[in-house]
């Protein structure tokens, strides 16, 4: 049974032959009375100081809770985004390279035409010379025969 401050305030003793002084015994009662009342205030007070306290701890809790899976979130991104800017990286360096080599190949197929060309143009070259010399040589047949005939032409006459 809990004893309230109302129980020690209505708590009647009764009398007896050579018994206590009732004046001292109900001011002392108002007394523990009173100093339960401020107990059971202070105790109501610091249970609910603890009740705040443990809102406030849960909540800190929580706070952890979403601050840890927040940084956990945030480190997966940077070493997603890490992972991706190598892929790209390897992705662009591997294109690169592809059209390096390309550029080389084309450039290759050009000097193998370039050659090709030069060796016709000096194929061109000589025979357009060895003509040229052919017809200087007829040019040359056609002049000396000339020569000859207006030599027995002037000569008959």
């Amino acid at each position: 049974m809990r004893i309230t401050p109302l129980d020690i305030q209505q708590k009647q003793f009764p009398m007896r032959f050579r018994g206590f002084d009732v004046d001292e015994v109900y001011s002392f009662l108002e007394l523990v009375r009173e100093e339960l009342e401020e107990l059971l205030r202070e105790n109501a007070s610091l249970k609910e100081q603890l009740n705040r306290a443990d809102n406030q701890l849960q909540e800190y809790k929580n706070m952890e809770v979403t601050l840890r899976e927040t940084l956990m979130t945030a480190q997966q991104m940077v070493e997603d985004y890490k992972t991706n800017a190598r892929k790209e990286a390897e992705l662009i360096l591997k294109e690169a390279e592809l059209k390096a080599d390309n550029m080389i190949k084309e450039a290759q197929e050009k000097v193998v035409k370039i050659h090709e060309d030069i060796v016709d143009l000096k194929g061109i070259r000589r025979h357009f010379k060895e003509e040229i010399k052919r017809l200087i040589d007829s040019h040359l047949k056609m002049l000396e025969f000339d020569k000859e005939r207006e030599g027995e032409e002037s000569g008959e006459v």
